[in-house]
């Protein structure tokens, strides 16, 4: 049986691979999860078309990824008011969405939120901290931001 990928699956390839399976794990796993679809000829030629569309944003996207971490590596004044004990625990959590914030307001640039790891418990008090935004593959930028009392 012959399929597309949607997804990239394990052992077998990468969305948008014209894969041969046999008839059975096409059937009653491929298919049923949406991983692939069936390979007609006018499926062959939409895959081919978004692989190499695929292909010109990713060099497009390096070189802006690049740009941004640039553009990071460089940023200063990041910080995030957050309420705090007397001790200055915190009373909540620093959230991937207050450092994306954090970093727009600081005149960096707009990230999207899951670009950002942050490791759990991580941040519990005041003071400084790194984390990583995974902006394309191989390509991270470092973010330094403080958090400060309210």
């Amino acid at each position: 049986m012959k399929l597309i990928l949607n997804t990239a699956v394990e052992h077998l390839g990468d969305a948008g691979d014209v894969v041969e399976v046999k008839d059975g794990y096409g059937r009653n796993y491929l298919l049923p999860r949406g991983l692939a679809i069936p390979a007609t000829e006018g499926a062959i030629k939409q895959a081919d078309e978004i692989r190499r569309a695929q292909k010109e944003r990713e060099i497009r996207d390096r070189d802006h990824a690049r740009e941004i971490r640039d553009q990071l590596d460089v940023l200063t004044g990041v910080t995030i008011a957050m309420r705090t004990s007397g001790k200055g625990k915190l009373f909540g959590s620093v959230s991937r969405d207050d450092i994306a914030d954090a970093v727009e307001k600081a005149g960096g640039p707009k990230l999207d939120k899951h670009t950002i790891d942050l490791p759990k418990r991580l941040v519990k008090s005041t003071g400084k901290y790194r984390v990583l935004a995974d902006l394309a593959k191989g390509i991270q930028g470092k973010i330094d931001f403080e958090v400060v009392s309210v």
